[in-house]
C-alpha cells in the first residue's frame, strides 16, 4: 500500500511541484491550499507524513504543527516544515517538526527527506 503524504502549501506552483514529485516517487499525495481545507481532511484521516509551509494566507504552519503534535491521534505523524525565510533555527524552537527545509529547495533533497521518514 502506498504511503500517504499531505501537503499544506498556499503557493499553487510549489504545491503542484511537490505533489508531482512525490506522486512520481509512488506516494499517495493530497495537497491543500488552505489551513481550513487541510484541517477539515485531517479530522477524518491519518496520513503517513505532512509537509507544511510556515507562512500561509489563512494561518500559520507552526500553529498547525503544534496542533498536530498536541493531538494524541496525530502526534506520531512526521512533519516536514518549509520556509522561504532563513530563520530555520527559530522555527525549530517554536515547533516539534521532525525536519525543516528552506525554499527554494533542492528537489532531490526534498524527496530524500520524505523517503527517510517513510521507509
Amino acid at each position: 500500500m502506498k504511503k500517504c503524504v499531505y501537503i499544506l502549501e498556499d503557493n499553487d506552483d510549489i504545491r503542484e511541484l511537490i505533489s508531482f514529485l512525490l506522486t512520481e516517487e509512488n506516494y499517495d499525495v493530497k495537497a491543500y491550499p488552505t489551513v481550513k481545507s487541510f484541517q477539515s481532511k485531517m479530522r477524518s484521516s491519518h496520513p503517513d507524513m505532512v509537509i507544511l509551509d510556515v507562512m500561509l494566507t489563512d494561518g500559520n504552519g507552526i500553529e498547525v504543527c503544534d496542533e498536530l503534535k498536541a493531538n494524541k491521534r496525530t502526534n506520531d505523524i512526521p512533519i516536514l516544515m518549509m520556509s522561504a525565510h532563513s530563520y530555520v533555527h527559530e522555527i525549530k524552537q517554536k515547533c516539534d517538526a521532525e525536519d525543516f527545509i528552506s525554499k527554494p529547495f533542492d528537489i532531490d533533497d526534498l524527496v530524500k527527506r520524505v523517503d527517510h521518514y517513510l521507509h
